[in-house]
């Protein structure tokens, strides 16, 4: 790479190129808001032409695509350092994961900043992806916890995961009115997911009639 643009310092490599582009969306998001972030002006901001952020991402949403996963993986470290590892009640950890993550949303600027910039369908697709399956399901087994005894495999896990992301988006993006918050939020989240964890075999039937 040749040291014309980059503020004199070129990058090393394409990987911290990329790293570049996206830390100048994120200042540039913070600066302007998502509507108006465009390539263009990231590419003013870094002292490059057009093109050149255009040979690491070819769109707008391909660009806040990979900003709101650096957003996800800052977030998912905050919730690490939140929560320890030892878990006495695997219901209640997962209800209030949920929980923080529900009411902790509102709380991240640059994940506000983008959905109300009118990038809802980014956020959806992006938090049913598979790397976001993925970050969601270490979480988990980052518990100690013993999973095949509660009867999950691996496969289980995931559609466990899937399950808890699809609830999560849906309180997040489109909410109550008024939100559930605090103590409401987690008896919901209670007696519609803690059920779920438990084995088949170890569900009691309800008595017909």
């Amino acid at each position: 790479m040749g040291r014309r643009g980059w503020a004199g310092v070129p990058p090393a490599d394409d990987a911290q190129a990329r790293e570049r582009i996206i830390d100048a969306a994120i200042q540039s998001v913070a600066l302007r808001g998502a509507a108006g972030t465009t390539l263009s002006n990231v590419a003013t901001d870094l002292g490059v032409i057009r093109k050149t952020v255009y040979r690491y991402f070819t769109s707008t949403e391909e660009l806040f695509a990979a900003v709101s996963d650096a957003a996800a993986e800052r977030f998912v470290a905050q919730f690490e350092a939140t929560f320890p590892t030892d878990v006495d009640d695997i219901a209640d950890f997962v209800v209030e994961a949920m929980a923080f993550i529900i009411e902790r949303f509102p709380d991240e600027p640059l994940l506000m900043l983008l959905l109300a910039g009118g990038y809802p369908t980014t956020f959806s697709r992006r938090m049913m992806a598979p790397a976001q399956i993925a970050r969601v399901r270490t979480i988990l087994v980052n518990r100690r916890v013993n999973w095949a005894e509660l009867g999950y495999d691996d496969e289980m896990l995931d559609q466990l995961v899937e399950h808890m992301l699809r609830i999560m988006q849906s309180l997040i993006l489109v909410p109550p009115d008024p939100p559930r918050m605090g103590r409401e939020l987690r008896d919901y989240l209670r007696r519609w997911v803690g059920p779920v964890l438990f084995p088949a075999s170890q569900r009691v039937p309800r008595p017909v009639g």
